[in-house]
């Protein structure tokens, strides 16, 4: 059990972490202040600008669609098309899986799924 003396003392000691760090914050706002200075041009003067190499990085980019949201905010995943198949066969049994790419999703986000509970999910993938 902690008696009041002992959480007043941790109080206290907080306070004056607190303290500390506002006053250490302050030393450094201070210094980084009087080193900054507001550069001014006018015309004719020369000045060297250094710049960066861009590269262009497509995995940066984002693509969006508009989604129709349900009253709860979810929204409605059809597969739209079956990318690769294969079956794991073990000892007793063979086990069919689809690569499926989803509405709403890129080629990199396509998941491996049942073929079996495709077909009873959404039997209109395989007519």
């Amino acid at each position: 059990m902690l008696g009041p003396e002992v959480v007043n003392e941790m109080v206290e000691i907080v306070r004056q972490i607190k303290e500390r760090i506002k006053e250490a914050q302050d030393r450094q706002k201070s210094y980084a202040d009087a080193r900054r200075t507001d550069l001014q041009f006018s015309i004719g003067d020369e000045v060297f600008l250094k710049l960066r190499k861009y590269v262009f990085d497509p995995k940066h980019v984002i693509y969006h669609e508009e989604v129709m949201l349900n009253p709860d905010l979810s929204y409605d995943e059809k597969p739209e098309a079956i990318l690769d198949r294969k079956v794991q066969q073990l000892r007793n049994k063979s086990i069919s899986s689809m690569k499926v790419l989803w509405s709403h999703h890129v080629y990199e986000e396509a998941t491996w799924e049942f073929e079996d509970k495709m077909k009873e999910k959404y039997p209109e993938l395989f007519e």
